[in-house]
């Protein structure tokens, strides 16, 4: 659905206009940096089944987010298993790993490190990972794997096609596993990778913050989750996490925004789905609230893709 979002007006839009040109003028250099106005962005998101949103607490990594000496320990320790070569790797299955700014969850002194991460779309929070082979490999096992193998494996013996699927049932051995409730609004930011991104993400972060923090039925939520599963209160508010997220593909679209809404908003029709959004601006984003967000539509003219909790992608 295409969605005229009208800029700002006043003191307030002219403020949000002054911010995007300063940011366009940093990203367009010539030569160097640009926006790409001219390419359809529809069918440009890259498809994948989960996305791993690792919490770091940081707002920028090193280009390649394995080489981070101590964030990066997890990913290296996935893509041991999943990438090329590895024991568990399937073209198929196709895992996205991301670092985030969320800040990972505070837990008791541990004989190992740990590291907390979102599974996306299947809406799953792990406030502790132990940063061990054998834990890293059973929540691989756990979360990662396909439920069902792809027919192309369909000439393999059944022994093998059994230690390629996941094991649901060694969920439970995760320490604080539980369901994703909130609403998560995720934004490159990744300047070690791209200025483009580097100077939008944290520019839209802040707006997004300041729009969603005027509505009254939001709450901009900013410290840690809780390494145990919290009671099951209904909460007064929606709850929202905005953070910026490491490189996902087509910086020449800067600002890159990706909506999850959890499946918990039944009444939003994009509960259960991951949103996609390309060339996103300070001025959008009031209107991203309220379409997107509140709304449940999908706004066309920035629409770059999407996933529903199947791992379906979701074309225009």
């Amino acid at each position: 659905m295409d969605v005229n979002i009208p800029k700002g007006l006043g003191e307030e839009g002219m403020k949000e206009e002054r911010d995007t040109a300063r940011a366009c003028a940093e990203v367009n250099t010539p030569g160097v940096h640009y926006i790409d106005h001219e390419r359809p962005l529809s069918n440009t998101m890259a498809a994948y089944v989960q996305q791993v949103l690792i919490s770091t607490g940081k707002d920028d990594w090193t280009s390649r987010i394995e080489e981070d000496e101590e964030a990066g320990e997890l990913v290296r320790g996935l893509r041991r298993l999943l990438g090329k070569g590895g024991a568990l790797a399937d073209p198929y299955n196709n895992i996205m790993l991301s670092h985030c700014s969320f800040s990972p969850s505070p837990v008791p002194t541990q004989k190992f490190k740990t590291a907390s991460a979102y599974i996306l779309p299947s809406f799953h929070y792990l406030p502790s990972i132990p940063l061990t082979p054998p834990s890293i490999e059973e929540f691989t096992r756990a979360f990662l794997l396909p439920p069902t193998l792809h027919l192309a494996h369909k000439g393999l013996l059944a022994s093998q096609r059994l230690a390629f699927v996941q094991q649901p049932e060694l969920q439970c051995s995760c320490l604080g596993s539980r369901s994703a409730s909130d609403i998560l609004i995720l934004i490159c930011g990744h300047r070690g990778r791209d200025k483009r991104c580097g100077v939008m993400g944290p520019l839209l972060r802040d707006e997004f913050e300041r729009r969603l923090s005027s509505i009254g039925v939001f709450e901009v939520l900013k410290d840690a989750p809780p390494a145990e599963t919290p009671p099951c209160i209904p909460a007064a508010k929606l709850g929202v996490r905005v953070g910026l997220i490491s490189h996902v593909g087509g910086h020449k679209f800067a600002g890159n925004v990706i909506i999850y809404i959890p499946p918990s908003l039944t009444a939003n029709d994009l509960a259960g789905k991951g949103i996609w959004y390309g060339r996103v601006e300070p001025r959008h984003v009031e209107g991203i609230i309220e379409e997107t967000i509140v709304k449940g539509r999908v706004i066309g003219e920035l629409f770059r893709g999407g996933i529903d909790k199947e791992s379906q992608i979701l074309r225009m």
